[in-house]
């Protein structure tokens, strides 16, 4: 096989380019034209297509017909009423959906690679099934499930547990509604990482020296599978940041939902909030992305330390 497939060409094999001996010069063939043009003029139209929205909607914030240019819209945002409030509500909800989704998701994944690889399709239907569910039916068979609760379980300590659950500070029903909508998400970014390491091999081996399975968890897998944990965390952040229908339906005000409730009294302060609120999820979403492909050194030196002591 290696004979019928060389991997050098040999001079004498090569195809002879060259003009019969007639005297006359060799013509070159005609070179194809560089694709930098094409990928510039596409750059350039999905910077248009990104960026010419977002100008607008600054110059319709800061220019007011007869008096000029001027900042007010965002200058009166921190003194608008709920503004604070919802935007922290937001973080603290995506915070608490991406530590729930990464607890649920990181160790039925490894416990699926290392013990039941057959059961791997069956954890990703299960864990696509949001996918072809519409919120709306989600946020009907919740609104269904939190009415039917307190008046059947008025008696049962279960009464509290639902109260508690719609608490406005933080409405924990929403944090439980999140996780099933980022579950897809969560799930392919983890499988693309556990598919790029081989797991067995590195648990078999730390369990062979004797690691506990937390230990092969926390500081062998999962150092392994930080891009992939920043890639999920990217993703249920964008989600709950932008999360609209559910929460609006349940009676909570985060901030997309507090977003449009001013946009009708304060049209240029909904769109300033809109500017301010897309340049916040970018920094998180930066932040996130270089925590996630930053090479870490301070997990390498406590390992070399418990090896040493072991």
């Amino acid at each position: 096989m290696a004979a019928m497939t060389p991997t050098t060409r040999h001079p004498d094999t090569a195809p002879d380019t060259r003009a019969p001996d007639t005297g006359a010069p060799a013509r070159t063939p005609a070179r194809r034209p560089r694709p930098g043009i094409w990928r510039g003029a596409v750059l350039a139209l999905a910077g248009a297509y990104f960026l010419i929205p977002l100008v607008a909607s600054f110059v319709f914030t800061v220019h007011v017909p007869g008096q000029g240019i001027t900042f007010e819209a965002y200058t009166e945002l921190l003194s608008a009423d709920g503004f604070t409030k919802s935007l922290l509500l937001s973080l603290g909800l995506a915070a608490a959906t991406i530590a729930l989704s990464l607890l649920l998701a990181v160790p039925a994944l490894v416990a699926v690679r290392i013990g039941s690889p057959r059961l791997r399709p069956v954890v990703e239907v299960m864990c696509m099934l949001p996918l072809v569910v519409p919120p709306i039916a989600l946020v009907t068979g919740i609104t269904t499930v939190l009415r039917w609760g307190p008046e059947h379980l008025s008696r049962t300590p279960l009464y509290q547990t639902f109260i508690a659950v719609q608490n406005e500070k933080f409405p924990v029903v929403l944090v439980l509604a999140y996780t099933v909508l980022a579950l897809p998400f969560v799930y392919r970014s983890l499988d693309a990482g556990l598919r790029a390491v081989d797991v067995p091999t590195l648990a078999e081996a730390a369990r062979s020296c004797g690691a506990s399975w937390p230990y092969v968890v926390l500081r062998v897998l999962l150092p392994n599978l930080r891009a992939s944990l920043a890639g999920a965390a990217f993703l249920t952040l964008a989600l709950v940041l932008g999360e609209f229908t559910i929460a609006s339906l349940l009676g909570f005000r985060p901030f997309a939902v507090w977003i449009v409730s001013i946009s009708g009294a304060q049209a240029r302060m909904s769109v300033a909030v809109s500017i301010l609120s897309l340049l916040i999820t970018w920094l998180l979403l930066i932040a996130l992305s270089r925590a996630g492909t930053t090479p870490s050194t301070a997990a390498a030196a406590p390992a070399t330390t418990s090896r040493k002591e072991s």
